[in-house]
This record gives structure tokens, sequence and C-alpha cells, in this order.
């Protein structure tokens, strides 16, 4: 016998394990990859798949899957859950008679500061003295990052929030709270008229506290955050708001600021294509 012929055990596995696979495009690829996809329920272009055979999602599921979710997922759960309640409070709920002043929560919890405020007309001057230069702090940082600094994303922001906010204010206009504590000096200073819905306050200072972490102001940034609480609390005090306006405010504030970012990105991108463009066309005039 031909000793060329011959195959050693240890020649015979280092061929097998060596054999060259089949590439990803043949048959037997693609076959697992149907059945793959069959199996998910999903179907390749130009394939069809009986979705009647397919399981649904939860028909999979164990108990351990269930366990890993209430573990790991648990802010979810917590959702799920708050949703099961409210529907309960919701459905069973009385509802606030037309003759009758809006429930409001936030107004049951400052009960004891509507009082105080009431009866010292001078520390509810001062209060709104001190609110009104808050409002003035949130302007001038907003001013300065585009006058100064260069950055438009707050002043867009602002610009976006505020045009909204009147949009909103004057399409439902909300009656004045029972018991609403006015001052001269209060912002809009003046005693003037204003939208209740949603609170330009609070989100102007959400608007400013997010440009101050971008730009790793942590300190002012925390301290935005105190002072807009402060201001949240004592608006509720005087009745100057409902809880829904000071809510809304708060994601307003991420909401505009968001979509400032993605229109400042945008005319950047726009600006790079037309300075590349225009770099291209100066280079191809050169050349001809």
């Amino acid at each position: 016998m031909n000793s060329a012929a011959v195959s050693t055990p240890s020649s015979l596995t280092f061929t097998l394990n060596n054999r060259r696979r089949p590439p990803p495009n043949s048959d037997h690829h693609h076959r697992d990859s149907s059945a793959a996809a069959n199996k998910m329920g999903m179907a390749k272009k130009g394939h069809i798949v009986n979705i009647g055979s397919a399981k649904a999602f939860f028909m999979t599921w164990t108990a351990n899957d269930i366990l890993h979710v209430a573990r790991h997922h648990w802010l979810p759960c917590v959702f799920a859950a708050g949703l099961l309640f409210f529907m309960a409070v919701e459905y069973t709920l009385r509802m606030v008679p037309p003759s009758s002043p809006p429930y409001d929560l936030g107004f049951v919890a400052t009960r004891s500061l509507h009082r105080l405020l009431s009866s010292s007309p001078h520390l509810n001057t001062l209060f709104a003295g001190l609110n009104t230069v808050f409002v003035g702090m949130q302007t001038v940082y907003i001013l300065w990052t585009f006058l100064v600094e260069g950055r438009p994303r707050a002043t867009i922001s602002t610009l976006f929030m505020f045009t909204c906010r009147g949009i909103l204010g004057y399409s439902t206009q909300l009656p004045l709270p029972q018991g609403f504590l006015g001052s001269g000096v209060d912002f809009p200073v003046g005693n003037v008229s204003f939208f209740l819905f949603f609170s330009g306050h609070v989100a102007g200072s959400v608007i400013a506290s997010l440009d101050m972490r971008r730009n790793q102001r942590w300190e002012l940034a925390w301290t935005f955050d105190a002072l807009n609480v402060l201001q949240a609390v004592r608006l509720l005090g005087t009745r100057g708001h409902y809880t829904i306006d000071l809510a809304v405010g708060v994601g307003a504030g991420f909401l505009f600021d968001y979509l400032a970012g993605n229109y400042v990105e945008s005319k950047r991108k726009e600006t790079s294509v037309a300075a590349a463009n225009s770099a291209k066309t100066t280079t191809t005039t050169k050349l001809s």
C-alpha cells in the first residue's frame, strides 16, 4: 500500500478540524438563516412567512424571565403598577362640578404657606421680589450664552418655549385660582395679566440649568435647581400657578432644549455641507 495514501488519526483529525467552512452565501447557511428568521416571525425580502405558525412573544416567557424583568427592569414595573393604580383612581373619582374651583393637590400641600403670605403682605412682596431677581438671573444667563459665548441653543430653546406657551396659554385660558396673592414686584412686574399654562418661570430655569450642565457648571446648575424648587413652592403658595402648570413647565424645558439642540445641529451640518461643496467647486474651477 502506498504510504502517501495512508492517513494517521492525528492527521485526519487535523484535516476535519480545519476543513474550510461553507461561505456565508451558501445554500446551507441560507437555509439556516431562513429557518431562524421564520422562527422569530420575521421574513427576509422575497420570502413568505406563515405568521400563524410563529409563537407570540409572550408565549415564550418563563418564570425566570419574569423574575429577571422584575429584578433588572424595576422602573417599568413601577410604571405598570402606577398605570393600574391611577386607572382605579380615575374611574372611581368624583368629578369636580363646574360650579366648584379646580382641585389642586399643590394648593392643599401649601395651605399653611398661603395663610402666612395672606396675613403678611410685606413677606409676600419680599418673596415676589426675590423671585423676580431669580427670573432676571435666568434671563441674563440665557442671553449671555448667546451674546457673549456665541452659543445660541439656550436662547433658541427659550424662544421656542415662550412661543408655544403663548399659543397654548391663549388657546385654553384657565381661571385665576381662588386666593391668588398678587404683587406689584412679581414678574411680570406691575400686576399685569399672564398665561397660567404653562409656567415660563419654571421652564426658563430648566433650560438654563440644562445648559449649565452641558458646560459642566455643576454648582451653578444645582443652585438654579434649588431656586427653581423654592420658586415652585412660592407659586403654589401664592396661587400663582396650578400644579399642572409647574409640572408641564419642567417637561417643556427639557422638550424645547432638545428641539433647539436638533435645530442647531441640523444647521451646523448644513453649513458643513455647504462649505465642503464650495471648496469642491473652487478646486474644480482652479483645475479647469
